[in-house]
């Protein structure tokens, strides 16, 4: 322990209450022990029995003195000597440092200020210290901040705040910075604040002595001679000098204020120039591009830039240092330089990819054209630089082959032909020119690239449409022969379903006819789909309420596996379709989307209203911009390949095992949509499933009057298989009608069945002898039933001579098209009854009774 030491505390100090001044004296312990030893000797040469009483007497003694000192300690009188707080090294770095310290007590006193602070403050000694806010009291100007700084203390918070002290008159002012801190984090001490002030005023004045020349060298820049712009490695703009600013006629507050690209200022492609250096970690490129730079109005302005740029150790670029150099002015008084620039901007916005390159393929100089497709082609600025790289591994060899030709010299070198790399669906047609003997040393070719990605696409689109178109057609003329052949065995069947009982041993067989025949005949109807020329019966629809009723067959289709999820569009817009063949279309996709999940999945059929704005974003080729009705038909089965892709609308083309399918399901989508006026696309990804989106073309609704039922405006009617099938319907009839076919076997047996239902029949096997059989008869005739297609004279033409003698003639075409094969020939107006082949004798029968009915 130490007591109070007898040094006073300086004048110029306030003793903390923390800080003692006391110290332990060694002279003082040495002369107790010696005392003790003493009083031990002394009582040891008295003898035991007279020494007892005196040694109880000492202990007695010495147990009193060390009972008080516990209590001293305990109540704070006395203590243990402390060195760190009795340091006077500790002390004096306080004392004489050169900020002023001070400390106030909870109640704002001040009880300790070292000799700076009360220089500060004007204090002449420790007892005239003041605390801050006495001493600033009064100063507008540093009232706030003193404010804060009490709040900060009286928190227990660290706070700081640089204020300037106005002097008085003919003085000059200072600037402070005033700082405040709890003593400790004990609770105790955190109720004193330290108080720091600093004299900043020569830091304040260097920072506006370096703050006035940075405005003088940014004045300087500005109104420098050339441009001078700073872009980013986003592409923004971050500065860009007055001169530049004031060509490219923007104003210099907006261009601060954020939001210009590098591609707002760059004419053309030149941006992909300045992005296409290969980045080096650590190294500082300079490079030199000649571009035109693009004004606010839209005009362009030759310049040349000197682009500095810096990367980083890991490679990645700073923000660009870059040069502009206008080549616009004085360009008429030197020829040469504005040849110079023409061509520069012939090279830079040609539409050609062009670079020259060594034997290596290693690009030397390359325009702006160049620069893009290589960076979109591999993302990599550094593909910019090898001409190899912008090609195909697959045809890479291709490219090489046609430079080392020009490395030799060779001329007239074929234009090559590649695939681009990256994608599957990029292509190029490189055209390789050798240069002259004494440049090869460095450039070894003139490369020109033309990217030919949508003029393949086209001449796809075009040769698979034209492909698509013929296979129509012969589909169209196959299934119109065969009409006739299943006309003339349907017929024939019905004369022998008349002749035999039920009973009879050989009516089952005729019956298996009868079957097959039909089945045939649906096969032909499909093949007519695919080639459009089948017949419609097209009506408005709201196909919300169409899907909605085929919801029940389409779940008993998909089976029990496969999950069905319909989700309608609002106030989807009508259409115009045949029910029939639109049922067919969903029935048909959903058979297919089954069979693709063996294992179950989910089939979604979802509806949506398409404006020609949306259609016009969207990338459905071939689809003109107008109001669509979608219906997108998804399943999560095993996909298409991409190989077959382009096949799966084709007749007869199909993945599935034989027997299990005709390959005819998809070819009659596609044309009973392409015959509606419709698109159908597909997307497929293998293992995900396959997606069919059909668009149907809104139908705006007109109202006009209903047409008759039994004579239509240029429409088809036909009669009804299910009223035909009518077993108690009478057929019979009577009158005289004008059978007219080219095929005399199917004739003969349309001319039997029409007579033995009580028709007199007149024959003819081309429309020259029908009209001379009109002569024969005088015009009395009843009905003329003729088929379209014949020689001589087709059926349009026929009906056009007819109705000049006899107006009011009633006529029946009967065809393997549809009535719009031919409707084009006909002319406007003209009333007319339809029969698609083929047809039995009961539906041939129906409608002719029902065509020769009094309207």
């Amino acid at each position: 322990m130490s007591s109070e030491s007898d040094n006073e505390a300086s004048p110029d100090q306030v003793n903390l209450p923390e800080r003692s001044r006391r110290s332990g004296s060694i002279l003082l312990i040495l002369l107790v022990a010696f005392g003790l030893v003493a009083v031990a000797i002394a009582l040891m040469t008295i003898g035991r029995a007279q020494a007892q009483p005196y040694i109880l007497g000492l202990l007695s003694l010495l147990a009193t003195v060390g009972l008080f000192n516990l209590f001293a300690f305990a109540a704070g009188i006395v203590r243990f000597a402390d060195k760190a707080t009795d340091d006077p090294v500790m002390g004096a770095i306080a004392d004489h440092a050169f900020d002023g310290l001070a400390v106030t007590d909870p109640r704002g006193h001040v009880v300790y200020a070292n000799a700076a602070y009360l220089s500060m403050t004007g204090a002449a000694s420790a007892q005239e210290a003041r605390p801050v806010e006495r001493v600033f009291i009064g100063n507008p100007d540093v009232s706030e901040a003193v404010f804060r700084l009490l709040k900060a203390a009286r928190e227990g918070k660290r706070q700081q705040e640089e204020v300037r002290i106005t002097a008085s008159e003919g003085g000059q002012g200072r600037w402070l910075r005033m700082r405040v801190r709890p003593l400790g984090q004990t609770k105790r001490h955190a109720r004193y604040a330290v108080w720091s002030i600093a004299d900043i005023t020569r830091d304040r004045e260097r920072q506006e002595d370096v703050f006035q020349e940075l405005q003088h060298a940014i004045e300087y820049l500005d109104h420098a001679p050339c441009g001078f712009f700073s872009v980013n490695p986003e592409g923004s703009l971050v500065y860009v000098n007055a001169t530049l600013a004031s060509w490219l006629d923007y104003d210099l507050a907006e261009i601060g204020s954020g939001g210009l690209k590098l591609a707002d200022v760059v004419s053309g492609d030149g941006a992909s120039l300045l992005t296409s250096i290969v980045a080096v970690p650590g190294e500082v490129r300079t490079e030199v591009f000649d571009i035109d730079l693009k004004m606010r109005g839209g005009k362009t302005m030759p310049a040349r830039l000197y682009h500095k740029l810096a990367f980083g150790a890991d490679g990645k670029p700073g923000a660009s240092r870059t040069l502009v150099i206008s080549r616009a002015r004085d360009e008429r008084a030197d020829p040469e330089r504005a040849a110079e620039v023409r061509f520069m901007r012939f090279f830079d916005h040609t539409p050609m990819a062009i670079a020259t390159v060594d034997s290596g393929g290693a690009v030397v100089r390359a325009n702006a054209r160049y620069a893009k497709l290589a960076q979109s082609v591999s993302g990599d600025p550094a593909a910019a630089k090898s001409i190899f790289r912008t090609v195909s591994q697959r045809d890479r060899h291709l490219l090489i082959a046609a430079i080392n030709q020009a490395s030799e010299g060779q001329a007239d070198i074929p234009p090559v032909e590649v695939m681009l790399e990256g994608t599957k669906d990029r292509f190029g047609q490189f055209f390789v020119t050798a240069v002259d003997e004494d440049e090869r040393e460095t450039e070894a070719a003139i490369v020109y690239m033309l990217e030919t990605t949508e003029r393949r696409a086209l001449e796809n689109q075009i040769n698979q449409s034209q492909k698509m178109e013929m296979v129509g057609q012969l589909a169209g003329g196959i299934a119109h022969d065969f009409n006739n052949v299943l006309s003339a065995i349907m017929m024939a069947n019905d004369f022998l379903l008349n002749a035999h009982k039920p009973t009879d041993p050989s009516f089952q067989d005729i019956m298996q006819i009868k079957q097959n025949a039909t089945r045939a005949a649906t096969l032909v109807r499909q093949l007519l789909a695919f080639s459009r020329r089948q017949t419609l019966r097209p009506q408005v629809l709201d196909l919300g309420d169409a899907l909605s009723d085929l919801t029940m067959l389409l779940r008993r289709l998909i089976g029990e596996k496969v999950k069905l999820d319909l989700a309608h569009g609002r106030d989807l817009w009508p259409v115009k379709v045949d029910v029939s063949q639109f049922e067919q279309v969903i029935v048909n996709l959903a058979v297919n989307a089954r069979d693709a999940m063996p294992d179950g999945g989910k089939l979604s059929v979802r509806t949506a209203n398409v404006s020609a704005e949306e259609a016009a974003q969207g990338a459905y080729k071939g689809m003109p911009v107008a109001d669509y009705v979608k219906i997108e038909i998804s399943d999560t089965g095993t996909g298409i390949p991409a190989e077959i892709r382009e096949k799966i609308f084709e007749p007869f083309f199909s993945t599935k095992e034989v027997g299990k399918g005709t390959g005819l399901g998809l070819s009659t989508v596609y044309g009973i949509i392409k015959q509606t006026g419709g698109f159908i696309y597909v997307d497929s990804e293998l293992g995900k499933g396959t997606s069919f989106q059909i668009f149907l073309p809104r139908h705006i609704v007109v109202p006009e009057a209903q047409p008759e039922p039994q004579a239509t405006n240029g429409a088809a009617k036909e009669a009804p298989a299910a009223e035909a099938q009518k077993p108690r319907a009478d057929l019979t009839g009577q009158g005289t009608i004008l059978l007219v076919e080219d095929e005399e076997g199917l004739r003969a047996l349309n001319a039997r069945g029409l007579r033995s239902r009580g028709y007199s029949v007149i024959e003819a096997s081309n429309g020259i002898e029908a009209m001379e059989a009109l002569e024969e008869c005088n015009g009395v005739l009843d009905l003329v039933v003729s088929d379209v297609v014949m020689p001589e004279m087709d059926g349009p033409t026929l009906l056009k001579v007819m109705r000049e003698k006899n107006p009011d003639i009633k006529i029946i075409f009967v065809s393997g098209y549809a009535e719009d094969a031919f409707e084009k020939s006909l002319p406007e107006n003209q009333q007319f009854a339809f029969l698609p082949k083929p047809f039995t004798l009961s539906q041939l029968v129906a409608a002719v009774k029902e065509t020769m009915a009094p309207q």
